[in-house]
């Protein structure tokens, strides 16, 4: 959702080359095995006169692209979508091929057709997906029609009544069809939320390396303020010292305009603070107001309100700025102006147990329809976010914006403004979305050794 965050994965379905050849290799290796064991196993031990060498030869051509994949491509290459779509369906035809000479739907082992297609369901896109499962379905019913009956060596027929021979095949067209599309529902969602939690880690990352920076330029402009000045000292000294050698002179005025220009820009780098106290904590109101800042000049009137709840103290809490915090913040804000007709407003209450704060705005706010799923990666919670076509967004940083605030320790409840729609310039109401975070105090009050105490001016 928000346009300020940098890492934008797309969506699941729009990634490639995830599957690995040596993979794919494994798995076939695997089937090989079992369809070896399984011949031999019925031919040698159950007596049943299976024709050997067309078997053999059905699972030599595994063995023969098995050998030549090895040959012609390395260990680590990763298959594209229509390579690994190639290789799942040549194991399909083998199999479907296997089972035909060895009975057909009375074979046992039929179901096994469903191995590739889910295989192809939790790797590949939605359109691979589908005709594997097509091409399964075509197969199974040219296998249920088209076959070698299994015959044991004294000539007595084995196959089993034709409605359990239908009901077989129905059971595996309908498995293709419910396995593959579970699993490929399911391994989206997974590779979604794993895009969705790294790129919380890299934006909880940038926002970390932020306030180091601010903390090291803090430090900075207090390290820096003796050395500068002593030099203004000294320079001063030497002018006033060199009016019998005016070039001279004009160099030791020159190294003290120098040093006062480093103190002009020390003192603008230390406004955060002579030290690194207000980076670890400020006031409540304060927090919420630097969260807010960049979206102020934006044309949309952003007010504050923090009061203590029914029995809570009228002293405003000092919490942590916690990176993620701030970030969030941000987010739900810039989110509340970019949907606001005309007001946005930032709230806070506090008692003893709990903080709470609350971001709304008289935009049209969330549809009903999508108020449980919101936080959900790549959903777009906003009613109008297809009406505005400069507008961006995935749901990606209501995601990362929710896990980061339960990181912190809060709770997240969205909701919609219970006021009229009818829209009142003179009179605005939070009618639009309302999102409410609330923390155990607990989590977010600032300890009194960590609470922000008065900064010096740099002196020089």
């Amino acid at each position: 959702m928000a346009r300020s965050l940098e890492v934008r994965p797309g969506p699941a379905e729009m990634h490639h080359d995830w599957v690995r050849l040596r993979t794919l290799i494994f798995l076939r290796w695997t089937a090989i095995a079992g369809q070896l064991g399984a011949i031999f196993v019925t031919y040698y031990v159950y007596d049943i006169a299976l024709d050997l060498p067309l078997c053999l030869a059905t699972v030599g051509a595994s063995v023969a692209a098995n050998i030549v994949s090895i040959l012609l491509f390395p260990d680590t290459k990763r298959l594209t979508q229509t390579e690994a779509a190639a290789m799942l369906l040549f194991d399909m035809a083998q199999l479907a091929l296997l089972l035909s000479i060895t009975g057909g739907m009375n074979n046992p082992f039929a179901l096994l057709i469903l191995v590739p297609v889910t295989i192809g369901a939790t790797a590949l896109e939605r359109s691979a997906t589908i005709f594997l499962g097509l091409a399964t379905m075509v197969m199974i019913s040219v296998v249920a029609l088209v076959y070698l009956p299994l015959v044991t060596k004294t000539g007595e027929v084995i196959a089993v009544p034709v409605v359990f021979e239908f009901g077989y095949w129905l059971a595996i067209v309908i498995g293709v069809a419910f396995l593959g599309a579970y699993a490929h529902k399911v391994s989206s969602e997974i590779r979604s939320m794993g895009e969705a939690l790294r790129a919380t880690q890299l934006a909880l990352a940038r926002e970390q390396k932020l306030t180091d920076l601010g903390g090291v330029v803090a430090a900075a402009a207090h390290e820096l303020g003796t050395p500068l000045a002593t030099i203004k000292l000294v320079s001063s000294e030497l002018a006033d010292e060199l009016d019998d050698a005016p070039e001279l002179r004009e160099d030791a005025l020159l190294i003290r305009q120098q040093a006062e220009r480093c103190r002009d820009i020390l003192q603008s780098m230390g406004r955060v603070g002579k030290d690194d106290l207000h980076m670890r904590s400020a006031p409540l109101i304060a927090v919420l107001r630097e969260a807010a800042e960049p979206h102020l000049a934006r044309g949309i009137d952003v007010r504050f309100d923090a009061h203590p709840a029914p029995g809570g103290s009228e002293r405003q809490p000092t919490v942590y700025r916690y990176p993620e915090l701030i970030h969030a913040l941000r987010n739900f804000i810039q989110n509340a102006v970019d949907f606001a007709r005309t007001t946005v407003w930032i709230e806070a209450e506090w008692r003893a147990e709990t903080i709470t704060v609350r971001v709304s705005d008289d935009g049209k706010g969330f549809p009903a329809n999508v108020l449980s799923r919101i936080g959900d990666p790549f959903l777009q919670p906003r009613a109008n976010a297809s009406e505005r076509k400069e507008y961006e967004g995935m749901g990606l940083g209501v995601f990362i914006a929710k896990t980061l605030l339960e990181r912190t320790g809060g709770r997240l409840r969205f909701a919609n403004g219970a006021g009229p729609r009818a829209v009142d310039p003179d009179n605005p109401r939070p009618t639009g979305a309302m999102v409410e975070v609330t923390w155990p105090a607990a989590r977010l009050l600032a300890r009194k050794e960590d609470a922000l105490g008065f900064n010096q001016p740099i002196e020089l």
